[in-house]
């Protein structure tokens, strides 16, 4: 017996911090200043999220600021959803107007490494 086929959602659930940085990843490559770069990396070191040699390595192993950016997202990106969503917190802070444009959200639980789960 065949099961029917399923519609999907018209309305997609929330991503996760995660998928909305492979969305906005082009975009933030492009926009993003070398100073909200630094400081988005600093206060990811502070919280633990990056360790120092990581915040060298995107700094000094790419010369140009776009590869610097591309390497900084993927490195936040695979290290997972918390660590995804701490980054967004921080360029909220940061970079209020980059924020906008990338049509981010932010879950304010994510301040200080502090991540909320809703299922």
């Amino acid at each position: 017996m065949m099961k029917e086929p399923v519609e999907e959602p018209l309305i997609k659930a929330a991503s996760s911090a995660e998928e909305e940085l492979v969305r906005v990843r082009t975009a933030f490559v492009w926009r993003v200043s070398t100073e909200i770069l630094k400081q988005l990396l600093e206060a990811l070191v502070t919280d633990g999220v990056l360790n120092e040699l990581e915040k060298d390595s995107i700094l000094e192993g790419n010369p140009v600021r776009a590869d610097k950016a591309r390497c900084f997202i993927d490195t936040v990106r695979k290290k997972g959803d918390k660590a995804s969503r701490i980054m967004i917190r921080h360029l909220q802070i940061k970079d209020q107007s980059l924020f906008s444009q990338l049509h981010l959200y932010s879950d304010p639980s994510a301040q200080q490494g502090k991540v909320t789960f809703f299922l």
